[in-house]
């Protein structure tokens, strides 16, 4: 019986017979020269790595704020980008609309503020 683990044509090593060469490696058994060692961040690597996160939470939040509020102002819909299109003028001025945008603002906030609770540094 073989062992549904084991690559094609390997089984495993019983009493009398010889262990798998180095090309049949068993599935399972860790191999030395396959573990990687973790990175080692530098002063300056850890540094800009701090600093993005930083900004990534500071756009994700000014940008949630501006999309929850900005919709139900009166500059969302009286604005020149919109004279051309009054279709879109009657599209984005929906209450629907409005909504989509102030959640996706929501969600914005949520998703910057997650990452900044959830930062840890590697060392």
């Amino acid at each position: 019986m073989t062992d549904s683990k084991l690559p094609v044509g390997t089984s495993p090593a019983a009493p009398g017979q010889p262990t798998p060469g180095p090309s049949e490696t068993i599935v399972g058994v860790l191999d030395p020269k396959a573990v990687v060692a973790a990175p080692v961040h530098t002063g300056m690597q850890l540094w800009l790595h701090r600093t993005s996160v930083f900004l990534f939470v500071l756009i994700s939040a000014v940008a949630g704020v501006l999309l929850v509020i900005l919709p139900w102002t009166p500059e969302w819909t009286d604005n020149y980008l919109l004279l051309s299109f009054p279709w879109l003028r009657t599209l984005v001025s929906a209450g629907f609309f409005r909504g989509l945008c102030s959640g996706l603002g929501l969600l914005d906030i949520w998703i910057g503020f997650w990452e900044a609770l959830h930062y840890h540094e590697h060392q």
